[in-house]
């Protein structure tokens, strides 16, 4: 867990996914808000913002990243409901199977990277100059481990998430003097999101058992993992720590 931040509230964006969820919830046991943003799913929205209320105070709005505008608007109403924004984690994604290059259509690739890079882009444009103007703040997105240790078949998420690796790093060098901080976590297989979909969807069972052997630990990684990463880099424990990837990926990358 981490510890208290007084004050301030955690924003994160792409809240009600498998990875988002878990996120939200070890936030909720630190911070004194939570709010966050979801695509579609309202009523799975609203069952979790009630959920993280027992905890903080708690609220959620719907955002497509591929409106700017929108995306502006949410991270003022989220300052405006709660003041300070100590944290903006982005959690985004796409929900997309594993085509290999050759068969990726140009609309594929747009779709992704309106909604991943090009969405990321737009949430820093808009927390930048309001942590600049609170004298702190910090991002932290989810990534992938696959930008480091490429599996076949991965392009159409690692390739977006390469350049949201990237931009924090542009953020952490440029906006340090501000006091404000980027970070990257990148997930390994984990039993959550479209982890655990393709373990039922997509190949066979023994594919499986052989990524599990290659795993140092020899299993795959629980949300709760992952959260507690992101939670670390949200945190003031992580005050001396910007512009870094963190492998949360059981040592499949080595």
């Amino acid at each position: 867990m981490t510890e208290a931040q007084p004050d301030r509230a955690a924003l994160v964006i792409g809240g009600s996914g498998g990875l988002g969820r878990e996120i939200c919830r070890r936030l909720a046991l630190a911070w004194p808000a939570v709010f966050f943003t979801y695509r579609s799913r309202r009523e799975p929205a609203l069952a979790l913002r009630a959920e993280l209320s027992t905890h903080c105070a708690a609220e959620c709005a719907p955002l497509d990243l591929g409106d700017a505008e929108r995306v502006g608007a949410v991270i003022h109403e989220a300052a405006g409901r709660f003041g300070a924004i100590g944290t903006i984690v982005f959690a985004a994604g796409v929900r997309i199977r594993q085509p290999y290059v050759a068969n990726i259509t140009e609309e594929q690739w747009a779709d992704v990277f309106q909604s991943e890079l090009m969405g990321c882009t737009r949430i820093v444009r808009t927390g930048i100059p309001l942590f600049r103007q609170q004298g702190h703040g910090n991002f932290v997105a989810v990534v992938s481990f696959a930008t480091s240790h490429f599996p076949p078949g991965d392009a159409l998420s690692a390739v977006p998430k390469a350049g949201v690796e990237m931009l924090c790093r542009a953020v952490a060098r440029e906006e340090g003097r501000y006091g404000i901080r980027a970070n990257a976590v990148a997930p390994g297989i984990i039993n959550a999101g479209l982890g655990e979909e393709f373990q039922r969807t997509l190949f066979k069972p023994e594919v499986w058992d052989e990524q599990r052997r290659r795993v140092a630990l020899k299993r795959f990684g629980e949300a709760a993992e992952v959260a507690d990463t992101v939670c670390f880099l949200a945190s003031a424990r992580s005050s001396y720590v910007t512009g870094q990837t963190i492998m949360v990926d059981g040592g499949l990358s080595l």
